[in-house]
Order: structure tokens, then C-alpha cells, then sequence
């Protein structure tokens, strides 16, 4: 059972900048896929962001590309995500996912249904 626990949330003027962490533990190995997803109020859960945790290999949405940068630190067992540049529309309920592909399958999948373990979220707030 893989346990994830996300921090850093918190609230920031447009333009600044936040880092998420999110702390794994109970994983088996390194075949994981690590992934950032967010939800605001009356909208759908949105990928943001992923990172193959052995590999390194990174994917990320394009409305972030540029501005939001996935990281893991294999000895802390934890995986980042630093977002600069915020802007009012990137405020949301921010959530850490993960699952364990089939050896040899490097894609890393946006969709929330491929991820089995989800933490309980973290809040991001960007003021205008």
C-alpha cells in the first residue's frame, strides 16, 4: 500500500511562486509513476503533471509548460512540483498520484482512472 502525503499548499499573490512536495512511502520498488493532478471548485480533476520515478522522464499539460517543473528526490522519497509564475486560474485543490505500470511502459498517463494511490490534497490559492 502506497501512502502519499502532499505540503506546501498555501496562498500567493499572481506571478509568485510555490513548491508542492509530496512524501511516498510503502512503495515496492522504483516502477512508479509519480503524477500531479488539481481540481478547483465545480470543475473536473485536471492532470498536471507527471514523472517516471526511476527512469526521470517528465510529461507536463501545456497550459503549465514553462512555468511548473516535476522533480523527484529518490533518497527523500519525494516527489516536487515548482510552480512559478502563478496566475488567479491556477488556484485548485492540488492532489499527488501514483501507479505502477507494466514493466517496459514508459508513457506516463494523465488519465486519474490509471492512478491507484491519491493523497489527501493540498490547497493552492493565487490571488490576483
Amino acid at each position: 500500500q502506497v501512502h502519499l502525503a502532499e505540503s506546501g499548499g498555501g496562498l500567493v499573490q499572481a506571478g509568485g511562486s510555490l513548491r508542492l512536495s509530496c512524501a511516498a512511502s510503502g512503495r515496492s520498488g522504483s516502477n512508479y509513476i509519480m503524477g500531479w493532478f488539481r481540481q478547483a471548485p465545480g470543475k473536473e480533476r485536471e492532470f498536471v503533471a507527471a514523472i517516471h520515478w526511476s527512469a526521470g522522464s517528465t510529461y507536463n499539460v501545456d497550459v503549465v509548460k514553462g512555468r511548473f517543473t516535476i522533480a523527484r528526490d529518490n533518497a527523500k522519497n519525494t516527489v516536487f512540483l515548482q510552480m512559478t509564475s502563478l496566475k488567479p486560474e491556477d488556484t485548485a485543490l492540488y492532489y499527488c498520484a501514483a501507479y505502477s505500470p507494466p514493466y517496459g511502459v514508459s508513457r506516463l498517463s494523465p488519465r486519474p482512472s490509471n492512478y491507484d494511490y491519491w493523497g489527501q490534497g493540498t490547497q493552492v490559492t493565487v490571488s490576483s
